[in-house]
């Protein structure tokens, strides 16, 4: 019989008070900009790790440290930091250009009309090869409050059409670090999770899409965008992404996208060969933290199974949650609920990961439709809190240009996480599974 012990949760409970309770306190009592990403991450979940290495006396601490140990050293967790770190180079490699090139062509192309669309699609297509939202939205929300001021289209709207593109590659993205935790944390390949994820995607991208021509066509416009591109940058993104849905390995997919980014760059002089390293480096740097999560989360999750604490956990989940749907719920629920305290979809399927492992076996979920649900319910969350990075970085850049937007102002237009939450339950409630052992 596996223990049962309630209290073996408390690091998990430690770690939410201090990282949701002093982000609350910067963010909204403090008034601090980015309170939440003041916190420091890390030593959260050190003060966590200390109180799990305090418990259960009867265990030595060399004991507590071989666990330990035998968490961080798992496969999936070796796995996970070397794609994060390589993946980090490449984005470090093609660069802000590259994404601006893709927008500033497709509204150059398309009637000004449809730029709000037009800021979707270029959204959803370079969070889908660039593997980042908050990177997306760094890149394309300006241009986006330059589509509002020159056409007259509502800036929430236009904030909303970026954000809600750049949750549709954060969710389907290769080299997305949610993609990577999720995939390698419930031991599936990313191929199959792309096809899982993508029935529920596909058409909550395409409601979204019809929702902003709805309002687009009862918008009068005033002018149009135009500004340079150069589009032999976007080749290293079309390679990266053709790469990936073909299942070639992703390391090989993104040493091709890295290889083809860094002579690209060179050869239309946009870097010195000096300056491609360093941003290779700055690429690879912005990574540490997260891989840093990743090990910590995986030793503590390692003392927390030996206590007792996810058999206690998984035993008031079956309380509540009964069959292969209802699993599924619950999974989305428990990584849903992370999101929300943590703010961080990355971290929050780390943490949700093991939990999520022992559910899938407990409910009959395959690893493919486990990763999936994981990915696509924290995406949900992260893309309306409005203490989220997503968030802030866009409200951020538009007060850059002197523009005001708040967070909730910008809640009503964000179409795409709602449309993903319907298309996730009649996926799971709905839809008749085939295959599920597999």
């Amino acid at each position: 019989m596996k223990k049962n012990n309630p209290i073996a949760l408390l690091p998990i409970g430690v770690f939410l008070v201090m990282y949701l309770g002093l982000g609350i306190l910067f963010e909204y009592v403090l008034l601090i900009p980015m309170g939440f990403y003041n916190i420091p991450i890390v030593v959260a979940f050190l003060a966590a790790i200390l109180v799990a290495c305090l418990q259960n006396r009867e265990v030595k601490f060399d004991d507590k440290l071989e666990l330990m140990a035998q968490g961080m050293a798992d496969k999936n967790i070796i796995t996970m930091l070397l794609i994060f770190l390589v993946a980090g180079s490449f984005v470090g490699v093609v660069g802000r250009s590259s994404a601006e090139s893709v927008a500033y062509f497709m509204l150059s192309l398309i009637p000004a009309r449809f730029a709000v669309a037009v800021l979707f699609v270029v959204a959803c297509f370079v969070s889908t090869a660039m593997g980042t939202s908050v990177g997306t939205i760094t890149l394309i929300a300006p241009i986006g409050v330059a589509v509002s001021q020159a056409s007259g289209f509502n800036l929430p709207l236009c904030i909303g059409a970026v954000m809600g593109g750049a949750m549709f590659g954060d969710n389907l993205s290769f080299i997305s670090d949610t993609t990577i935790a999720a995939c390698n944390g419930q031991g599936c390949a990313m191929k199959d999770k792309f096809r899982e994820n993508f029935k529920i995607a596909f058409p909550a991208a395409v409601v979204t899409l019809v929702l902003i021509l709805v309002l687009s066509f009862r918008t009068s416009l005033s002018g149009a965008v135009t500004h340079e591109y150069n589009l032999i940058q976007i080749i290293p993104y079309v390679l990266v992404l053709i790469g990936g849905i073909i299942g070639i390995n992703v390391f090989v997919v993104l040493l091709i996208g890295i290889v083809s980014g860094s002579l690209i760059m060179l050869a239309t002089g946009q870097t010195a060969p000096t300056e491609l390293l360093a941003n290779m480096g700055s690429g690879v740097s912005g990574m540490f933290e997260t891989c840093m999560v990743a090990v910590l989360v995986a030793a503590m999750c390692s003392l927390i199974r030996e206590y007792g604490g996810f058999e206690a956990l998984l035993s008031a989940i079956r309380g509540v949650f009964k069959g292969n749907k209802g699993g599924q719920l619950g999974m989305g629920i428990l990584v849903g609920a992370m999101d929300i305290a943590t703010a961080n979809n990355t971290v929050a399927i780390v943490m949700a990961n093991p939990i999520a492992r022992e559910m899938s076996e407990e409910y009959g979920v395959s690893p493919r439709k486990a990763a999936s649900l994981l990915d696509t319910f924290s995406c949900i969350f992260q893309g309306v809190i409005p203490y989220g990075a997503q968030m802030l970085v866009a409200i951020s850049a538009a007060n850059e240009l002197g523009f005001s937007v708040s967070a909730f102002e910008i809640i009503p237009n964000l179409f795409y996480p709602g449309m993903l939450l319907i298309s996730s339950l009649v996926f799971i409630f709905l839809i008749p599974q085939r295959g599920e052992h597999k």
